[in-house]
């Protein structure tokens, strides 16, 4: 079956068109191909580059990254260390010029006495019953 009687059935065929028409036809057409391959490649090679480009960051980043970690690594070591007791105490008696503290020189306070609950305040919380743990609670 011809596919010109099925897409143009009002055309009467191929022999009423001019070689001169067809060969102007035929030069947009692979002009028109020629230019849209040419933009294809052209965005095949800005999309590289910029995913090339990418990478690029990406590693940088990465390094970075791992930097960073190395040294929140490091720091935390050291953290941990000047919380040791041995440290506090190199440190004060290094850098500071502290030393420990002579019997005169140390006040003795008197252990705090919480009051027992007035029957006139209720409790909020309902713990009436419960004294805190140094809490000395008179009793009859």
């Amino acid at each position: 079956m011809n596919l010109l009687k099925v897409f143009a059935p009002g055309w009467s065929g191929a022999a009423s068109v001019s070689p001169r028409h067809r060969a102007a036809v035929f030069v947009t057409v692979w002009t028109l191909a020629i230019v849209a391959t040419v933009l294809a490649f052209v965005l095949h090679l800005a999309l590289r580059g910029r995913t090339v480009t990418l990478g690029y960051e990406l590693g940088r980043a990465r390094a970075e990254q791992a930097r960073l970690r190395e040294v929140k690594r490091v720091l935390e070591v050291e953290s941990a260390s000047y919380k040791t007791p041995e440290r506090v105490e190199i440190v004060a008696r290094t850098l500071l010029g502290m030393e420990p503290p002579t019997p005169d020189r140390m006040i003795v306070l008197p252990a705090i006495q919480e009051r027992p609950a007035s029957p006139a305040s209720p409790a909020s919380d309902g713990d009436a019953g419960i004294a805190a743990p140094n809490a000395v609670v008179a009793s009859d």
